[in-house]
């Protein structure tokens, strides 16, 4: 089916924000993520504690410079 990715088509990258890390700051590392390595926001799972455990996605690309790090 055209126009319906699969989870082929993305990468995940899964993230841990400490208990404690306000609002503003998850926003700022997220932002960061988003800006310099082209990740976007899949999922965010709040404990009671107050972790939050966050999945990025982005899709796949075609291999660039080898031993580069994004």
């Amino acid at each position: 089916m055209e126009g319906i990715d699969s989870d082929q088509d993305w990468e995940y990258r899964p993230l841990r924000l400490p208990p404690g890390t306000t609002r503003w700051s998850a926003a700022t590392q997220l932002s960061i993520h988003a800006e310099f390595s082209g990740w976007e926001l899949s999922r965010v799972l709040l404990y009671s504690d107050g972790t939050r455990k966050v999945w990025l996605r982005r899709r796949r690309t075609t291999p660039g410079v080898p031993g580069l790090l994004t």
